[in-house]
């Protein structure tokens, strides 16, 4: 049997139409995503997006509307789990104070012990493209999102 994995994640819009992306680095693979992640047993969906924004963005948010929810088969690429990602809408409730950068995958003193690491970048709405996200689940929530909002 194999187990499912069920991510949540959090698209930001701050007030100059910019999204907030996260770059991140783990067992040497280099991903682009939206901040958020898995939940932890016993936790509900909005529970946990709020707890994953506390722990890497140190801010609360709100969460303002669904945006898209898994709809096809997606594997990990971690592990042999199936990934169902939920994706809201949100907005910060508490200050933004957050290290961010415009460069790519820029970790400097950002690297964490265990070699893993995070940065965020603002960009623009009409700028973030669809194969700027590295996984299938956030290219589609982001269409659907984009689409939606015109």
């Amino acid at each position: 049997m194999f187990p499912f994995n069920v991510r949540v994640y959090g698209i930001l819009i701050n007030d100059n139409n910019e999204v907030l992306i996260s770059d991140e680095k783990t067992e040497n693979v280099s991903f682009t995503k939206f901040p958020g992640g898995g939940l932890e047993y016993g936790e509900g969906l909005l529970e946990a997006l709020k707890r994953e924004y506390q722990e890497e963005c140190n801010f609360d948010i709100e969460v303002i509307s669904h945006i898209y929810t898994t709809d096809f088969y997606e594997k990990s690429s971690f592990n042999e789990s199936q990934i169902i990602s939920i994706y809201y809408l949100i907005k910060n409730t508490s200050p933004i104070a957050i290290r961010t950068t415009s460069q790519e995958f820029d970790f400097e003193g950002q690297e964490y012990e265990d070699g893993k690491a995070q940065s965020f970048r603002w960009v623009k709405i009409d700028d973030l493209q669809e194969m700027s996200l590295t996984f299938k689940t956030d290219q589609v929530a982001w269409n659907v999102f984009y689409r939606d909002k015109k």
